[in-house]
């Protein structure tokens, strides 16, 4: 061995020294002004039953710890799967069920419930007599079901649910439940192997085969037999005391669905072979009816393998897809089928057909409707009535048609026609009602649908409730919100829609529901009273603001000052800018107002507006809208457009004597970490920023990205110049980079933040890169979300309040 010199040893001594530091910390709380306002009750969530006499409270618990999330996880095929309880890891689930009558507000405990409550899939019985909702145990996921006339809750099975693809509960109309079960005959689970038994090959056939960037897709051969073995299911029929029988044969079930007459079942079952390069949503599948004791009726289809698929966003695949029961019918199914090959470049007259099949099965497929856009579903109402919707990405068109069901050579009558961005010229969606199979049916009456709409405005969103006659186009508006309140409905509970619940908040009133009834005039009546979680910042200031770009484009944003701020008093203060880009092929959509400053001010885990209890104004919601009209695309002005809106924002917020223009930091998340990294590469005008969970070298997303549909062959330009990996020299502002080290979301492998970290690094900027064990692309622990606010607070006080 070579004997080390002093001379060596001080060398290597400098080198050590000279590395940054790196090391794994305990997780840390904020300031307790934003701790208290994380920790604030959670608000229940409330379902309606069919007519909307009753309602469902559901109450939730805290975030989830550390300890729940790093339980043992499999991530293939595109699926995070609990291996212990047979369903996805990471759901979330409700502590407590209550039942309210809407009219009386009379409210009443479900006894005998789980004994540590982890309850979801709520499902009443077609004749609402029962309700059955799954529970979560250590080893498993077990039905139970509650009788509504006595409010007892009962375990009906044993931790036998099998979850991990699709949904495990139908209810029959006779009120025996179909289960998804796990296939009591799998055996145990495969072992990993010791050692590998050869390389791991895959070979393309000479197709083009384009793919985003998935994640957690399959990789090995032990992968494979851990899919096929937690999707092998066993469909059974449930009776209310507990027994059961099988139905049907075992299989990789991937949905199934009851028809409205309870006397088919249409099942998807994914076949070999898998892959390696899409997640199992594209694996090949069959599509077969069955009778609800099991029997096969028909194999509807055979899909092949969906690995091959032109790029855009208006492609599809090839064959039949999207398969469904008609609502207004006993059993009769409906699909789309290509005919461009789903390809969007090639001309076509007609992009899909839409054909029917009615019980028992044996005749040829129907042809009911031919879309000159992509189809995009079926509003059902009757056999003479219903609402074809198509839409195009590329140039956000969507288009609303009234087809005749019973008389397919009728043409359709187009009714609506519009930019899918156009907010201010919304019509709004068509409202439901339940039929006598329990389907959802359009509300109408004639001609006329009734709709609900956002009801945007250039003084922000004031949502309505309207008809809307289908033979002359005309909206008739029949209530509104009103200010200072943002309202919307909820449930309509009269026929012509003059009797409806709505959802009533305004920025220091918490979310309610209200009963309304516009016929007898008479005064609204509250139903719940859900408490205010947040009282500390009751006082805040909540500003929806207009300004203007250096184009002209109009853009807005949501300002919240401290509680008492008054400029002229207090003077300037930093300022914390979040907000997340936009593409529009329209200068007029971008220009709309978004958002409403009447809405109520609740913080999720991921929200800006904690800083304000530190004295910080916020701009939140900040417009970001990146514009390419006609023939040009958005993303070819990405960052002179970006640079725009920002500056913009700054110059507004001081204009308004608000912001101190050498104090304002600028964050996002996913896409709006990656507008950030861009905005500190190509300007100088923020004191600090903060990026969660982004995308910062869009050559590792060469397939196409957010709504950029070109690959990077296409437009190699376009990928190096918005990546602010390629500009990373350039940054001289403080950046602090946060990622879950699960990130599951298409695009923002971990990766690229270490990667980004390490070109900032090696430029010498101020940086710091942040990993939370075990979170995904959204982070869920109750520790790792204070550790980020912690995190946040510390570099804003660093780098923004403490700035020179």
């Amino acid at each position: 061995m070579r004997k080390l010199t002093l001379r060596t040893l001080l060398v290597m001594l400098v080198y050590v020294l000279g590395q940054p530091l790196s090391a794994q910390t305990t997780y840390q709380t904020p300031p307790q002004s934003i701790a208290d306002l994380f920790n604030a009750p959670a608000t229940p969530s409330v379902t309606f039953n069919k007519d909307g006499s009753m309602m469902l409270v559901l109450e939730r618990n805290e975030a989830p710890s550390i300890e729940d999330l790093a339980q043992p996880e499999l991530r293939i095929g595109g699926i995070r799967i609990n291996p212990s309880i047979s369903g996805q890891s990471r759901a979330g689930s409700f502590t407590n069920l209550k039942i309210k009558k809407t009219r009386s507000g009379e409210e009443s405990q479900v006894k005998g419930l789980p004994s540590n409550p982890k309850m979801n899939g709520f499902s009443l019985s077609l004749d609402e007599k029962y309700l059955a909702f799954t529970q979560t145990e250590s080893n498993g996921i077990s039905l139970w079901v509650v009788d509504m006339a006595t409010l007892e809750a009962k375990k009906l099975t044993e931790p036998i649910l099998n979850q991990v693809f699709g949904n495990s509960v139908a209810w029959l109309p006779d009120n025996t439940i179909v289960i998804k079960a796990v296939n009591p005959s799998r055996g145990a689970m495969p072992k990993a192997p010791a050692a590998p038994a050869g390389p791991v090959i895959q070979e393309t056939s000479g197709n083009a085969a384009p793919s985003r960037t998935y994640q957690d897709l399959l990789t090995n051969p032990y992968d494979e037999a851990l899919f096929a073995y937690f999707m092998d299911s066993q469909l059974m029929k449930v009776n209310l005391d507990g027994s059961k029988v099988p139905v049907g044969k075992p299989a990789m079930i991937k949905s199934m669905d009851i028809s409205p007459d309870g006397n088919y079942l249409l099942i998807e079952s994914i076949q070999k072979p898998f892959s390696y390069l899409v997640p199992a949503d594209r694996f090949p599948y069959t599509v077969e009816i069955w009778s609800t004791v099991g029997e096969m009726v028909k194999t509807l289809a055979q899909i092949p393998l969906d690995e091959v698929r032109p790029t855009g966003f208006d492609a599809t695949v090839t064959g039949i897809r999207n398969v469904n029961w008609r609502a207004d019918k006993p059993a009769t199914l409906y699909w789309a089928e290509a005919q461009d090959k789903g390809d969007p470049r090639v001309k076509v007259e007609e992009r899909d057909i839409v054909y029917t099949l009615s019980a028992p099965f044996t005749a040829e497929k129907q042809k009911l409707v031919g879309t000159a856009l992509r189809f995009g579903g079926i509003s059902w109402s009757d056999d003479s009535f219903a609402i074809l919707n198509e839409r195009w990405f590329a140039s956000r068109t969507e288009k609303r048609s009234v087809i005749n069901p019973s008389n397919p050579a009728q043409a359709p009558k187009v009714i609506i026609e519009r930019s899918s961005d156009d907010l201010y010229n919304d019509p709004g969606s068509p409202l439901f009602t339940r039929n006598t199979f329990g389907r959802n049916v359009l509300l109408r009456k004639g001609d006329l649908v009734y709709m609900t709409s956002e009801g945007g405005s250039p003084e922000g969103s004031m949502p309505f409730l309207s008809t809307f006659n289908t033979s002359t186009k005309e909206q008739k508006i029949l209530w509104r919100s009103q200010a200072p309140y943002y309202e919307r409905v909820a449930k309509v509970l009269a026929a012509d829609a003059t009797e409806f619940i709505t959802i009533k908040e305004g920025t220091d009133l918490q979310p309610n529901y209200w009963l309304i009834n516009t016929k007898k005039r008479i005064a609204p009546m509250q139903v719940t009273n859900f408490a205010h979680p947040y009282e500390s910042i009751k006082g805040i200031k909540k500003q929806l603001v207009t300004y203007k770009r250096k184009d002209g484009l109009n853009l807005s944003a949501i300002v919240y000052t401290p509680e008492g701020y008054d400029p002229a008093k207090d003077g300037r203060l930093p300022v914390l800018m979040w907000a997340y880009p936009r593409e529009y092929k329209s200068a007029a959509d971008a220009a709309q107002v978004r958002g409403s400053k009447y809405t109520f001010t609740r913080l999720s885990w991921g929200s800006p507006i904690y800083w304000v209890t530190r004295g910080y104004a916020i701009m939140d919601q900040t417009e970001m809208p990146i514009v390419g009209e006609g023939d040009q695309e958005p993303n070819d002005f990405f960052i002179e457009q970006l640079v725009a809106n920002a500056e913009a924002a700054i110059d507004h917020i001081v204009e308004m004597g608000i912001g101190d223009r050498n104090k304002i930091a600028v964050g996002g998340h996913s896409y709006g970490a990656f507008m950030t990294a861009n905005l500190l590469s190509h300007t100088n005008i923020f004191a600090a920023g903060i990026a969660r969970s982004g995308a910062y070298n869009r050559t590792l997303t060469p397939f196409g990205f957010q709504y950029e549909q070109r690959t990077y062959w296409e437009a190699p330009e376009v990928y190096f110049n918005m990546s602010p990996f390629s500009f990373a020299h350039q940054v001289k502002t403080p950046i602090l980079l946060i990622h879950g080290e699960a990130d599951n979301n298409s695009g923002t492998f971990p990766i690229q933040s270490e990667r980004y970290y390490n070109a900032l690094k090696g430029h010498g900027a101020t940086t710091r890169l942040v990993f939370l064990p075990h979170e995904s692309h959204g982070y869920a622990a109750k520790e790792s979300v204070l550790h980020t606010l912690w995190e946040m607070d510390m570099w804003l006080e660093k780098y923004v309040k403490s700035r020179k």
